[in-house]
């Protein structure tokens, strides 16, 4: 009996899995710096936090950019601390499969007058240790696809923080130029008072030149708070609070490419590098293993092997063993089965429906990042130009007395909110580029929403986006 079980705890201790030294964390590392060229940190030491800590420091002594805002959010973002747990769960999972729950013993002591009786038993589950293989493999491929979700929740996280890091810059700019159009709105309402005081201004003008000042200032007000509003979602996505709020934003947004990305087989490529496409094959493959093993366990719940040792003095020891089968009477495992084969079914039927999906977010994508790309060139080539060129004929008429103040401060106020639009317009595609990474590396991107029209600001100037 000795022997035997050791025998049989030293084949369980080989098929043994053990818990890994970076927590299967190397694999999403791997795969979010390939996708996003940033490192991610599972920050599971206080050793390791003050290393993030003085990294993210350094990081906010400079300007931010979109690198570092990323790279920060992968350190620094809490939320995406707490989704490794996960992984973690996962992994816990994977070993406690790999256990067998060894021998049970057991132990008893009977007298009948001056007789002792003792009996001993040790009973092995058998079907337990045989189906380890197959219940190890099922939770393998279950702790893939969490170290898949743990990989796209990180992209996600690194490329919201991106997406608000050029709202942010966008938001920035735009008070900047709606405090240039109020101070010209101002500047003619006041002229316009003056003149209408002294009788040389119509009463009419007066109010119109006095109605797009109000209006302009009601509209620098929620331009404030529309940066405002994109700073705290940066300052959320990066995880930042007390004296790390005071981080700088460069003054203005990059400029746009030389020419957009022409991507070949986008729906091909996206299907290999989704995450979410990945995590759900790896579902399917983990519930088809699943399947196997309620058929192995169909018509048997237990199966064990018992060894006795039966003492009575003064007679010999007494020695047997014993095999118990638990076959189910009224329960031959259909629900089970049947069970097992839904399961299986629906996930196949996602991973299908995953599929389709990401083949259409990321041609949504890519022709919102093309779209905008052709505006934004647009607006820098043809519009901002002839703006300029338009206000330095209006400044050579004013100069020879054939335009009056009024002409050039009207020329000043729509000069700005035609570069104000432009800024719109390069927002727009820094944001559309972030979607097309979405929808190229990790999940359903938000949508062309960002493209809608703006609202107008009197006289036909575009407000900031909202």
């Amino acid at each position: 009996m000795r022997n035997l079980a050791i025998a049989m705890t030293a084949l369980f201790a080989g098929g043994c899995v053990s818990f890994p030294p970076d927590g299967g964390f190397g694999t999403v590392g791997e795969a979010v710096k390939a996708r996003s060229g940033r490192d991610a940190v599972w920050v599971r030491s206080d050793k390791e936090s003050d290393s993030v800590r003085a990294r993210v420091r350094e990081l906010l002594a400079q300007p931010l950019t979109a690198g570092s805002a990323t790279q920060i959010a992968l350190l620094n973002n809490p939320g995406l601390q707490a989704s490794y747990a996960e992984m973690g769960i996962a992994e816990a999972d994977l070993v406690q499969a790999s256990r067998w729950s060894g021998p049970k013993f057991s132990i008893g002591r009977a007298r009948r007058g001056n007789e002792i009786e003792y009996e001993r038993s040790v009973f092995f589950d058998l079907l337990g240790l045989v189906t380890i293989p197959l219940s190890v493999k099922g939770e393998e491929k279950r702790f893939e696809a969490a170290k898949a979700r743990a990989a796209g929740e990180s992209l996600r996280v690194a490329l919201e923080a991106r997406k608000a890091y050029f709202s942010a810059v966008a938001a920035e700019e735009a008070v900047r130029y709606m405090r240039q159009v109020k101070e010209a709105a101002e500047a003619s309402a006041e002229l316009a008072r003056r003149m209408a005081a002294v009788g040389n201004w119509p009463k009419l003008h007066q109010a119109r030149e006095q109605i797009f000042y109000a209006e302009t200032t009601a509209q620098l007000s929620r331009a404030m708070h529309h940066r405002t509003s994109a700073r705290e979602r940066l300052t959320r996505a990066l995880g930042l609070w007390g004296e790390d709020l005071r981080f700088a934003l460069p003054e203005r947004l990059p400029g746009l490419p030389k020419s957009a990305r022409e991507i070949q087989d986008l729906e091909v490529q996206a299907l290999a590098q989704r995450l979410d496409v990945q995590g759900a094959r790896r579902e399917a493959e983990a519930l088809a293993s699943s399947l196997g093993l309620a058929k192995v366990s169909r018509f048997v719940n237990l199966l064990e092997l018992g060894l006795h040792n039966k003492s009575e003095a003064p007679s010999p020891d007494q020695r047997g063993w014993e095999i118990e089968l638990r076959i189910p009477i009224f329960d031959f495992g259909e629900a089970r089965t049947a069970r097992a084969e839904h399961l299986y079914t629906q996930a196949v039927n996602r991973t299908a429906d995953v599929a389709i999906r990401a083949r259409s977010e990321v041609r949504e994508a890519y022709s919102a990042y093309h779209t905008t790309f052709e505006l934004a060139r647009h607006y820098r080539d043809e519009i901002v130009p002839l703006r300029k060129r338009i206000s330095e004929e209006m400044l050579l008429r004013y100069n020879g007395m054939l335009s009056s103040v009024f002409e050039l401060l009207a020329d000043s106020r729509d000069a700005v909110i035609s570069v104000n639009s432009y800024i719109e317009t390069l927002r727009d595609f820094w944001l559309a580029e972030s979607e097309l990474q979405v929808a190229m590396t990790t999940g359903s991107p938000g949508g062309a929403g960002y493209m809608a029209k703006p609202a107008s600001l009197p006289g036909g100037a575009a407000a900031p986006a909202h």
